[in-house]
């Protein structure tokens, strides 16, 4: 039980082809005795897409924490005055999302939590899925990776041949990654292959 009594914020914003990989992730942090409390974007909430339905991932996700999912700003605005989480983690972390972070907009529950647990000083672990991070994305990308308190589960490029900008976490590192952040420390190295 190396999570026990640790309250993880769990966001899950729009990269829908990743929820096969993420959600395998939530289910072993509340088997290592994580309160993890489910935290979604607006897409997440309402879009149906070829990985499956909005109805059907939030049953899943409902019967793995057995915890309300959270899914608006002032849901989850009161976690900056109470301190509610020891961590938050944002997988998959969209370039959208990532973009918000790294210039402070808040719009979306997700991105709330996140602005709290900053408040807080408290670690923020984003694992990255996006197709422009070395693109568009990458001034973002750099922002983040300078921020104090945020912490990022290593990644690399998933298709560097098709899709040149893309990178992926590696998501079976996002528990190291949680562990290390609890402790304030990145776990290494960032970039992988």
């Amino acid at each position: 039980m190396l999570l026990k009594d640790i309250t993880i914020g769990f966001g899950i914003t729009g990269s829908f082809c990743t929820y096969s990989e993420i959600l395998p992730e939530m289910e072993k942090m509340v088997k290592e005795g994580a309160n993890v409390i489910p935290i979604i974007s607006e897409s997440v909430d309402k879009w149906d897409t070829r990985f499956g339905t909005a109805a059907d991932l939030k049953l899943k996700i409902k019967a793995l924490t057995d915890n309300k999912i959270l899914k608006t700003i002032v849901e989850v605005e009161p976690f900056g005055p109470k301190s509610t989480l020891d961590i938050m983690l944002v997988a998959p972390c969209t370039g959208n999302t990532m973009a918000k972070i790294a210039n402070g907009i808040t719009d979306t529950a997700v991105v709330m939590a996140v602005k709290a647990q900053l408040r807080n000083s408290k670690p923020v672990v984003l694992s990255i899925a996006t197709n422009d991070a070395l693109g568009g994305n990458a001034k973002n990308l750099a922002t983040v990776l300078n921020m104090q308190n945020i912490y990022i589960v290593p990644f690399c490029q998933d298709a560097p041949d098709r899709k040149n900008n893309s990178l992926v976490a590696r998501q079976e590192l996002i528990i190291a990654t949680v562990k290390e952040a609890l402790k304030g420390k990145q776990l290494q190295p960032v970039l992988q292959q």
